[in-house]
């Protein structure tokens, strides 16, 4: 369903019984859509934790990151020496 913010306030029984058969209703201001209701109850499925997805982890074993700061450095020299033509120096905090 599709209401204009100058009508919520006069059609929320009907926005309710929607809300009820478990649809969503999109909020248009100046015919554009700048929200959307749904039931809290919308997501069928419960989000598993990022422990348990598969690409969890993967890159665990490697050596060549076991700094971070000097990995994303190493990654990021390339980048800075062709956008300034010098390397540019990063102060730490």
């Amino acid at each position: 369903m599709k209401i204009s913010l100058s009508n919520l306030p006069r059609r929320w029984p009907e926005v309710l019984r929607v809300l009820d058969h478990q649809q969503t209703v999109s909020i248009l201001y100046l015919g554009k859509e700048v929200g959307i209701l749904c039931p809290l109850n919308y997501r069928k499925t419960k989000a598993s934790p990022i422990q348990e997805h598969p690409a969890f982890g993967m890159w665990k074993d490697r050596k060549d990151m076991k700094d971070v700061e000097q990995y994303v450095r190493k990654l990021r020299k390339g980048r800075f020496t062709r956008s300034f033509g010098k390397e540019v120096k990063v102060l730490k905090p």
